[in-house]
C-alpha cells in the first residue's frame, strides 16, 4: 500500500508531482528569512512545482557551544507564523524538545524530527501525537530498512502521516555517502521518501568548530535521487551563503535554483508521466 501524504494543499508521494521543500538552515532575521521565502514561492510558482519552506528556529544540535542556534521557539515560530500568513506557503521546521512540540504544531504544517533524535522513543511519540505530517529524518548511524521501527512508533498512536528523508550515512569521520538503495528500500514501505541533497554534502565537524560541506556536488545528487525515484527533495539555500550564520558551505544559492527545479521536474516526468505538474 502506497501512502501519500498531504501537507497543507500539496501531497507528496509516489505518482505524484515532485515536492521540493527549500530554505534557510536557520532563520537569522525576519528580513531575509522572509524574502528567500518569497523568492522560493514566486520561484516555485512560476515552475508549477509543489512546495515547502523550510527554516528552523532552533538548532540545537550545532557543533560548538558559541555556533549561532537561532532566534529560538517563540520567537521563531512569530517569524515563521508572520511569513506563513503574508505568503501563503505550507512550513516545516525541526522539533528538538518535547516542550516545544504544542507551540510548533499551531505553525507548522509538518513537525521535522532531526535524524540525531530519530532514535528517541518518547519524542517520537509525542510528536506522532501531534496528529500532524511528520517527517522523520533517517539518522546518519542507521540503515534505511531501520525506518520501519521509527514507523511501528508512529503507528501505534495512530499518526500514519509519515514522510521519510535520506540524508545520507557516516562514511569514516566528518564525511557522508549516501547509497541511492535507500530510496526504493524505505519507499517499500509504503510512505513517501525525501531526499535532502544538501546535508548529504555536509562534513559533520569538517571544519573543527563548525561543519564544512561540498555544496557544488548537491545538484548531482539531487538529479540521482529523483532519478532513483524520491518523491521530494529537500535542499537548504541562502541568498549568499558564504555568510550564512549556519550551513552555508553546503547550502546552495538561490540565484543558481531555477535551471536545477527544471531538470529534476523533466526527471520526475520522463519518469512518471503525468507528474511533472500539480
Amino acid at each position: 500500500m502506497k501512502t501519500i501524504v498531504q501537507v497543507a494543499s500539496l501531497n507528496i508521494g509516489q505518482g505524484m508531482p515532485l515536492a521540493i521543500i527549500a530554505g534557510p538552515c536557520v532563520i537569522e532575521d525576519f528580513e531575509t528569512t522572509y524574502q528567500t521565502a518569497a523568492f522560493l514561492k514566486n520561484l516555485t510558482g512560476k515552475l508549477q512545482i509543489p512546495f515547502i519552506f523550510k527554516a528552523s528556529y532552533d538548532k540545537a544540535n550545532r557543533t560548538s557551544i558559541d555556533a549561532y542556534r537561532g532566534p529560538g521557539v517563540d520567537e521563531g515560530l512569530a517569524t515563521l507564523a508572520r511569513i506563513k500568513a503574508d505568503l501563503d506557503i505550507a512550513l516545516i521546521s525541526d522539533v528538538h524538545d518535547i516542550h516545544q512540540i504544542e507551540k510548533a504544531a499551531q505553525v507548522l504544517d509538518v513537525l521535522q524530527v532531526p535524524a540525531f533524535l530519530c532514535r528517541q522513543t518518547d519524542f517520537i511519540l509525542e510528536v506522532a501525537r501531534s496528529g500532524k505530517p511528520i517527517n522523520i529524518k533517517k539518522g546518519q548511524f542507521l540503515a534505511p530498512w531501520d525506518v520501519a521501527n521509527i514507523i511501528e512508533k508512529m503507528a501505534s498512536v495512530g499518526n500514519r502521516q509519515i514522510l521519510l528523508t535520506e540524508r545520507g550515512a557516516m562514511f569514516g569521520y566528518n564525511n557522508l555517502v549516501v547509497d541511492f538503495r535507500s530510496v526504493p528500500i524505505m519507499q517499500a514501505t509504503g510512505y513517501p521518501v525525501i531526499f535532502d541533497a544538501t546535508h548529504s554534502v555536509q562534513l559533520p565537524g569538517g571544519a573543527g568548530t563548525h561543519s564544512g560541506g561540498q555544496r557544488q556536488y548537491a545538484p548531482v545528487l539531487a538529479r540521482a535521487a529523483v532519478a532513483a525515484g524520491a518523491d521530494a527533495i529537500f535542499m537548504e539555500v541562502h541568498p549568499d551563503p558564504d555568510h550564512a550564520l549556519c550551513d552555508g558551505p553546503n547550502s546552495l544559492p538561490t540565484d543558481t535554483l531555477e535551471p536545477l527545479l527544471v531538470q529534476l521536474k523533466a526527471i520526475r516526468s520522463a519518469l512518471t508521466p503525468g507528474s511533472g505538474t500539480p
